[in-house]
């Protein structure tokens, strides 16, 4: 990934996509309801996610494996500034 490159919902979900092979996957950049917050950039863009994501991966695993599954996966982008991600497994 090229660090110069601003983070998008899309290249997290290419990356989720490859490494989980989801049955379902949304990305969604919530940025923009964090400005002025810990961690915002004032772009409004790529600091905040939300990710919805079931995988056949997650059977028989807790809540915080499947987290960790998907913390390990966006490690990158996390690495890169953004600051947080909200996950839902289902």
């Amino acid at each position: 990934m090229n660090a110069a490159a601003p983070i998008t919902a899309e290249a997290m979900q290419a990356v989720l996509a490859r490494s989980l092979s989801p049955s379902h996957l949304e990305v969604l950049d919530e940025s923009y309801q964090h400005a002025g917050h810990a961690g915002a950039n004032g772009s409004g863009m790529g600091t905040h996610f939300r990710v919805r994501i079931a995988s056949p991966l997650f059977e028989g695993r807790s809540r915080v494996a499947r987290h960790r599954l998907v913390y390990d996966a966006l490690q990158d982008f996390i690495d890169q500034g953004v600051h947080a991600i909200a996950i839902e497994t289902l």
